[in-house]
């Protein structure tokens, strides 16, 4: 996304361009289904492709996320607090960077998975992606929060979609002890080397989650002062 469009996002609200900053956070980590598609099959042609957009959705969120901090008002106004706006953000970004981060993992050892596992693995991803999923949603009530002044009602609903949310991240937790459990079964007829960096993806896929859960957190803390 261009600086001027950024700015022109902004100046309409600093909630409207945190918004599209999470949804460009979503955008990157629901290529991740693809993703491992393409992996699932050893097609490392359209792997790698769709490893280069996760990292291009990466980059613009880390561009709007810059021009966010840098011209992001203080507290006196706005009706939330400035340092509590940056922490969201914070907290939104490290979703993109963890689905970078697995792509790029994978891509770069060109791991496999066992046959036996991908339907319990792909259960896992679904369900971190439906967790990413449940925190755009989340964040994107707080433009109702806001037209309502901060009404009982309308907090209540963020209240409400944060503990689904926390649901989410838990079953998201029991999904991924299924998929290592799977894993040590298995590890001793695997080179070690890889099942190193097998644990180490499903331990970031099962990060994707609790990510979304604290950006759950802090829309509630947002909203609370």
């Amino acid at each position: 996304m261009a600086p001027i469009s950024i700015l022109k996002m902004f100046r309409r609200s600093p909630i409207d361009a945190l918004q599209n900053h999470m949804t460009t956070v979503h955008n990157c980590v629901k290529q991740l289904m693809p993703f491992f598609g393409a992996v699932l099959v050893a097609d490392w042609e359209k792997a790698t492709e769709i490893r280069k957009e996760i990292a291009r959705l990466e980059d613009e969120a880390d561009d709007m996320k810059r021009m966010l901090r840098l011209h992001l008002p203080t507290s006196i106004f706005m009706p939330v607090s400035r340092t509590d706006v940056l922490e969201l953000l914070s907290r939104q970004d490290l979703l993109a960077n963890k689905a970078k981060d697995i792509a790029g993992l994978v891509i770069g050892r060109r791991l496999q998975l066992p046959q036996s596992m991908h339907e319990a693995f792909l259960k896992l991803l679904g369900q971190a992606i439906h967790a990413s999923a449940q925190a755009l949603k989340t964040n994107k009530e707080l433009n109702e929060v806001f037209k309502s002044g901060f009404s009982g009602k309308e907090i209540s609903v963020i209240e409400g979609m944060a503990d689904q949310l926390l649901k989410i991240e838990r079953e998201t937790d029991l999904l991924q002890i299924d998929v290592r459990d799977e894993l040590f079964a298995l590890e001793k007829t695997l080179p070690p080397v890889d099942v190193v960096f097998l644990y180490q993806s499903i331990e970031w896929i099962g990060d994707l989650g609790n990510h979304a859960q604290h950006v759950g957190d802090r829309l509630q803390m947002l909203i609370a002062r």
